[in-house]
């Protein structure tokens, strides 16, 4: 690409930029990609991995929580490598094309190699991929935007995040299916098709983006000055506690697919399987996004003055209570009961409110607040703390295996565990919050 073949600033117009669309829609199909194969994950592992002699080789629970948990820490601590790569390098689009590219060459192993040599290798490229463009994406969603259209950065926010819905839902009801009836060949499949099909679309919409230069200098410039620092110091420190939100609730796809195995899942007149149960997750986006935007927010707000910050600790709050929900149903289930899936959902209602109020503010503000030169670099940051998250609930998951195959952190007492940890995360979150002062960097205004 030549490097005046695009536009490098956005248009200074007080309407919603034309290359907007192309960036939903091809969210859309990479997040069916990408959850269509992680909500099969779990129940691949636990069931259907085959040795190099292609006989069953299942993992334990414990086992497999572990590893999907380690592949989530990958695919979130990868944002760094495409961080760096976009800001100072390549360019956000360069990268968002190239590293897709490896992305679905993932996909395409693990279609084919269903043995661990092909769960790792397949998991260890999508992690590469998929984590890459993580930053870029969202980031280059908000170069779109300047300083007379940036009022509508919070909309295309919402519709960035709708589009991810959308796909997860279909690629969690889809998916699941797919691997009951066709095998794990098929189910991979898909994914890496969609993969692929949004790789298309973007490249397609090319000409309707801005491309922000990579700008090395400029990177290397911003990070000498002092309050540069303090301000990476100060996001560090609120993504420390976002982390352990996404420990809790990156669980919904593989401690709470497990749970699902032991509950009466009958609902609507349908048996579902428990991979599909997280599916009502994005159908709950879908309407909590509207209904907190233009409702629940508005009210919270004649009350309190709503910042980033209070609907973050109100989110942490509300994960307390997703785990108790489930604490409660494994109660049942060790006592011989088969509770109803209804539990579950209650409990997916709830972190689902809990994600809104933290991942999407968390999201707008992570780009927000980074400096203009480093808009990739610290929305990186914000996806490291999702990479900390699994990477402390693989290591709980490793830590309670016992030498001779048992678990020590068992039944509700595993769910009581999560939940006390981030009941003392939010509370000391309140006192942290309170020294935090807020500042916007968009594109076209002068760097601070």
């Amino acid at each position: 690409m030549k490097k005046h073949e695009f536009r490098t600033e956005p248009l200074p117009t007080p309407s919603m930029p034309s290359g907007v669309v192309h960036l939903v829609v091809n969210e859309g199909a990479e997040r069916f990609s990408y959850y269509g194969m992680r909500s099969i994950l779990v129940v691949f592992m636990t069931g259907m991995l085959l040795n190099t002699q292609g006989s069953l080789d299942p993992m334990g629970e414990a086992e497999a929580k572990s590893y999907f948990h380690l592949f989530a820490s990958g695919v979130y601590f990868f944002p760094f490598l495409g961080a760096i790569l976009a800001d100072a390098f390549w360019g956000k689009y360069k990268t968002i094309i190239l590293l897709s590219l490896v992305y679905c060459g993932g996909h395409v192993v693990l279609a084919l190699d269903h043995t661990r040599f092909g769960l790792l290798v397949g998991l260890t490229l999508i992690a590469i991929g998929s984590g890459g463009i993580k930053p870029c994406v969202s980031a280059n969603l908000g170069d779109q935007f300047g300083v007379v259209n940036g009022h509508l950065l919070t909309k295309a926010f919402a519709w960035f995040y709708f589009a991810i819905n959308v796909g997860a839902f279909g690629s969690v009801m889809l998916t699941p299916w797919l691997l009951e009836h066709f095998g794990p060949g098929l189910a991979f499949g898909v994914p890496g098709i969609l993969m692929f099909v949004a790789t298309i679309i973007f490249w397609s919409g090319r000409a309707h983006y801005a491309h922000i230069p990579p700008d090395r200098s400029g990177v290397f410039q911003a990070l000498s000055r002092p309050q540069t620092w303090r301000g990476i110091g100060k996001l560090a420190g609120i993504y420390v506690f976002v982390a352990f939100f996404w420990s809790l609730y990156d669980q919904t796809s593989s401690a709470w697919v497990l749970q699902a195995q032991h509950m009466d899942r009958v609902w609507m007149g349908v048996e579902w399987l428990p991979s599909q149960i997280q599916a009502v997750n994005p159908v709950l986006i879908m309407v909590f996004i509207p209904l907190f935007t233009y409702v629940v927010y508005p009210v919270l707000n004649r009350m309190v003055r709503l910042t980033s910050l209070r609907k973050m600790a109100m989110g942490f709050f509300l994960a307390v209570g997703a785990f108790l929900i489930s604490a409660y149903i494994e109660q049942q289930i060790e006592s011989g009961m088969e509770p109803a899936i209804a539990w579950q959902l209650l409990a997916f209602v709830v972190i689902t409110a809990a994600e809104v109020m933290v991942s999407i503010t968390c999201l707008e503000f992570s780009y927000t607040q980074a400096p203009l030169k480093l808009k990739s670099l610290l929305m990186g940051l914000f996806l490291l703390s999702v990479s900390l998250g699994n990477g402390f609930t693989a290591f709980v998951n490793y830590w309670i295996q016992n030498s001779d195959g048992t678990v020590a952190l068992t039944g509700p007492d595993y769910y009581w565990f999560f939940a006390g940890i981030m009941f003392l995360v939010a509370c000391l979150f309140l006192l942290v919050m309170k020294g935090y002062e807020e500042k916007a960097y968009l594109q076209g205004t002068r760097p601070g």
